[in-house]
């Protein structure tokens, strides 16, 4: 064996020793108040996307295909769409090897508040965590899309020497102000951490572009509870990582640093770096969108990086009619299984499954959630549908906002927001 390819072997062994001694926190329990109505039945994470995928998916399928296969995921929000979904769909782990996902609703463990900010909702499970006893903690936002090895961030962690390490990335300066805004030196060490400033510092040598906390962070496991023991016994501390814990650390001189999300991304060759913070309805839109295009960025057909989700048994797609005007077409669009596209048009859209699509109607860049019923003659351009909408012939949305805006949520950029109680029909199931 040549020398390249031994060391390529110790390597591998280095980095899959790391990822069986983490354990993975995801912080599941936000609302997401920014997708407006979207959210008044579900925790973000569980936000459908892509046609069969809800968005904690995603982080638990790099998880997963990184070899972390212990989990734990901090919920709290209307959670029971996606405790359901977690158990139906992530039930394949096998605890006889130490694998598991621990589903923690926030329960008071330590005294009689919720989890109070993302250091809190570790901190309230810090029994569990010892119980456990990994090396390193992972800790997760679970409700971003991206594609990510972890185990190359522990190897950064290591090689490090670090205390902790943020991933982070280049977001555009106007932008930044929704992020935690970092500086680096040449070694990649964070020597100062803002929370959400106002006027973000841009990168050196780049005015246009800040350098952003992922809410990714990896923790050496006794050095982690040091540090929420502490937080937690600070009066004023709001108890959170990106306000309170970053920014302590970093002032005390520990060894906090960054690595560039470029450095640990999984994409296909020749790809660029995919991630998305799908908090508001326009990039919620945006990013299932992009799905539609030829070669998307975000690769779904990856074999190597799958991401794994609860599949429904379903039938395939139906398209019918195919006379005059009344003819069943998806042009340019993603259409899910169980659903049936019966003498209408749809262009540029995304379907999830069980959606009908009636004879004469027309759907345009539009993502349509599971289980919806498009009446005849329906036009919709540039909607989002929540789940269980029923939309009645011939109903207009998209031509034009004024109107729209009278019975729906429409945003700045013109995409209009429909779910079951705008339409009248607050009588359907409500976990979503």
């Amino acid at each position: 064996m040549s020398q390249p390819q031994e060391k390529s072997q110790e390597k591998s062994r280095y980095v899959s020793l790391m990822t069986k001694n983490t354990y993975a926190m995801v912080l599941a329990g936000g609302r997401g108040s920014r997708l407006h109505q979207l959210t008044d039945w579900r925790a973000k994470p569980a936000v459908p996307f892509g046609g069969k995928f809800r968005i904690v998916d995603f982080v638990l399928s790099n998880c997963v295909n990184s070899g972390i296969r212990r989990i734990g995921v901090a919920t709290q929000y209307k959670s029971h769409s996606l405790i359901r979904h977690i158990q139906r769909g992530w039930s394949f782990l096998n605890g006889k090897f130490g694998e598991f996902i621990d589903i923690l609703p926030a329960q008071q463990r330590i005294d009689e508040e919720w989890y109070q900010g993302t250091a809190d909702a570790v901190f309230q499970n810090i029994d569990i965590l010892r119980e456990i006893n990994p090396e390193y903690v992972l800790i997760l936002a679970g409700d971003h899309v991206y594609k990510m090895d972890y185990g190359k961030m522990l190897a950064f962690h290591a090689d490090n020497q670090a205390d902790m390490t943020v991933a982070c990335i280049q977001v555009p300066i106007e932008e930044a102000k929704a992020f935690g805004v970092m500086g680096v030196d040449a070694n990649s060490r964070v020597v100062n951490f803002t929370e959400k400033p106002d006027n973000p510092s841009p990168m050196p040598g780049k005015s246009d572009t800040a350098l952003c906390s992922m809410g990714i962070y990896i923790f050496n496991t006794r050095f982690l509870y040091e540090q929420l023991m502490r937080d937690a016994d600070d009066s004023h501390s709001s108890h959170d990582f990106g306000k309170d814990i970053i920014p302590h650390l970093v002032k005390s001189n520990y060894r906090v640093f960054a690595q560039s999300f470029d450095d640990s991304c999984v994409k296909p060759e020749g790809g660029v770096p995919y991630w998305r913070d799908v908090g508001t309805i326009d990039s919620y839109w945006e990013a299932n969108m992009e799905l539609t295009k030829i070669v998307p960025d975000l690769n779904m057909y990856d074999q190597e990086w799958p991401i794994w989700t609860y599949q429904e048994q379903l039938p395939p797609a139906k398209f019918i009619f195919n006379e005059g005007e009344r003819r069943g077409q998806a042009l340019d669009s993603l259409v899910s299984g169980g659903c049936i596209i019966s003498g209408a048009t749809v262009v540029n859209s995304l379907l999830f499954s069980d959606v009908v699509v009636h004879s004469y109607a027309t759907v345009e860049e539009s993502v349509i959630l599971p289980n919806v019923s498009i009446g005849r003659n329906a036009v919709l351009k540039r909607v989002v549908v929540d789940k269980g909408c029923i939309i009645p012939d011939g109903l207009v949305v998209g031509v034009n906002h004024e109107d729209d805006a009278k019975r729906f949520f429409v945003t700045s950029r013109g995409i209009t927001l429909i779910t079951p109680d705008m339409l009248g029909q607050q009588d359907i199931h409500r976990v979503r």
